[in-house]
């Protein structure tokens, strides 16, 4: 688990949230000690809690506990100013709720606003501009071919800068590596030392007849430079595994799938726990779908079906009815598209923002459901994408889940390429899934469901 949250940071979300309820901590006291005098308790239990759910709301539907190495200047303003508005509001409708009961409420009121905003901004900097100033890691491409060029456009959104591509024996450089290729003059090893690198990234197309230069490699790995393999490159940089650069061996040698015991049962007391709380909250939620469809179209409220589960085992997945009863009246199994004309009214909302899943809550207390893992999907789109997918089948090695590392990271799919690009996320999570990683995901579904990205 520890080498998992050192590679791939996962760590850093929690660590983001720690950090941010720290200083909402420090506000409360100062606003306690500065001005109300009065006494700590009542305080925190109704501001401190009201007001760290206002951060952690604000800043998780606004992407700032995610990473933002892609986005782009407009992007951040915008991220930025949803945060801020919202914080905002819900922190003046918390002391508007409820009043402090000092002298000084309107000074204690404009301190805790002053004091939200503050952090939220905080939380902007370090998100989308304080990453600017680390120092970027220092890498060189073992490769110059298509798989080296696809390897150096994966690191241009990643904390990493690519001083070149060192062409391998066998290979012809490709025409798109931006004059960036260092040739093979003198040792792998020298080059490496001339340019201070930091990590070597072997990409190489071809690695047969003599075309992996395995003593320079192992040469660079003693005088402390960082090896990796192009399918651990992808793992670490873009969170997938890359199907065209997978090797069965890699997966098999390689480290993670440590579906033991004591995980599955940690798992499942989560979901039993997490899940008995969600029902609870989102009870009058439920209540008023189920009024809305029964009054929106004929037909049942809720829509059962079968899906493919855990090691292959059918089950019948819950959901709320969004759409006609005559949805597939020619037995045809489809996927929705956009603009689905088949999707009613209220099934066009509840489906934006993912309220149609929530009967699944009762799929996880019976046991085939997870809260977090693979999606399930049909048999007989199964069936079609096992043919046609290699390690397809694996994602089934876990319960399907109601959210997912591939729902957080893409958008729907309907396609064989869709298909193909959601289970290189699946592998991923079911190569390295954790409870914090579950956690991770949670965080990054807030977000997803509120802004409604991705549906249809």
């Amino acid at each position: 688990m520890l080498s998992f949250l050192n590679r791939y940071r996962c760590r850093d979300t929690l660590l983001k949230i720690t950090a941010d309820l720290g200083l909402l901590t420090l506000v409360l006291v100062a606003l306690d000690i500065g001005l109300s005098r009065i006494h700590s308790v009542p305080l925190a239990a109704t501001h401190g809690i009201s007001l760290a759910g206002a951060v952690f709301f604000s800043n998780s539907i606004s992407g700032l506990y995610s990473s933002a190495g892609k986005n782009s200047a407009r992007r951040s303003l915008v991220c930025s100013a949803w945060a801020l508005s919202i914080g905002l509001c819900i922190t003046y409708a918390v002391f508007q709720a409820f009043p402090v009961g000092s002298p000084n409420e309107q000074a204690i009121q404009f301190m805790g606003m002053s004091g939200v905003a503050a952090i939220i901004a905080h939380r902007i900097y370090v998100s989308h501009y304080g990453g600017i100033y680390k120092p970027r890691t220092r890498v060189m491409i073992l490769g110059g071919g298509p798989t080296a060029e696809m390897a150096g456009h994966a690191l241009l959104s990643s904390r990493a800068r690519v001083l070149g591509y060192f062409l391998g024996s066998n290979e012809e450089p490709s025409h798109l590596l931006d004059g960036k290729i260092l040739m093979n003059q003198g040792s792998l090893w020298e080059c490496a030392r001339d340019l201070n690198i930091d990590e070597i990234v072997v990409a190489l197309t071809e690695r047969r007849g003599g075309s992996m230069p395995l003593q320079e490699l192992l040469e660079c790995k003693i005088h402390g430079i960082k090896i990796s393999d192009i399918s651990t490159h992808f793992e670490k940089v873009q969170g997938k595994i890359k199907l065209d650069h997978v090797k069965a061996g890699w997966l098999i040698f390689g480290e993670g799938f440590n579906n033991r015991i004591y995980h599955s049962i940690v798992k499942q007391i989560f979901d039993i726990t997490s899940t008995l709380l969600l029902i609870t909250l989102t009870a009058p939620l439920i209540l008023f779908t189920s009024i809305l469809i029964k009054l929106d179209s004929k037909g049942p409220i809720f829509y059962r079906q079968e899906r493919v589960g855990q090691d292959g085992k059918l089950y019948h997945v819950l959901k709320f009815r969004s759409m006609r009863i005559d949805a597939e009246r020619d037995g045809v199994a489809r996927w929705a598209v956009a603009n689905d004309d088949r999707v009613t009214r209220v099934g066009r909302v509840i489906r934006r923002f993912r309220i149609d899943e929530l009967p699944q809550l009762l799929n996880v207390l019976i046991g085939d459901m997870s809260l977090v893992g693979p999606r399930p999907e049909r048999p007989v789109f199964v069936a079609e994408l096992t043919r046609q997918i290699p390690y397809y089948e694996v994602r089934h090695s876990l319960k399907p889940g109601i959210t997912g590392w591939a729902q957080v990271k893409y958008q729907y799919g309907s396609t064989l390429a869709d298909s193909i690009e959601k289970l290189e996320y699946d592998l991923f999570y079911v190569k390295n899934h954790n409870l914090l990683l579950d956690l991770h995901i949670l965080i990054q579904t807030i977000g997803v469901v509120l802004t409604g990205k991705g549906a249809r």
